[in-house]
């Protein structure tokens, strides 16, 4: 399976969106790897929501580019809201119930 995960960095107030078929090793690999291109920058990441996508790696990929193409930090934030329901090329998004704040 393939997730979409968001997470957080208190520190500098960002937000990152990626894909992965494991997120939380993904959160270890972003707060222990500055080698890496964007979030190595960054410290103290925070997973703030997970979505099950598919078990299609392609799915996950296109969902992640849609996402960040639209460069909106109000539809991250709408994303991390429990109480959002996506829509459109979203509503194949599944909340992961057990990363909620």
């Amino acid at each position: 399976m393939f997730y979409i995960y968001i997470i957080y960095s208190i520190s500098a107030d960002i937000f990152y969106v990626g894909q992965s078929s494991d997120p939380w090793r993904r959160l270890e690999e972003h707060n222990n790897n500055s080698q890496d291109k964007f979030t190595g920058k960054y410290k103290n990441w925070e997973l703030k929501a997970v979505f099950q996508v598919s078990e299609n790696k392609g799915d996950a990929d296109k969902l992640e580019k849609f996402i960040k193409r639209q460069k909106s930090r109000n539809l991250v934030l709408q994303l991390i809201n429990p109480d959002f329901a996506p829509t459109g090329i979203l509503n194949q998004l599944v909340r992961v119930p057990h990363v909620r704040d």
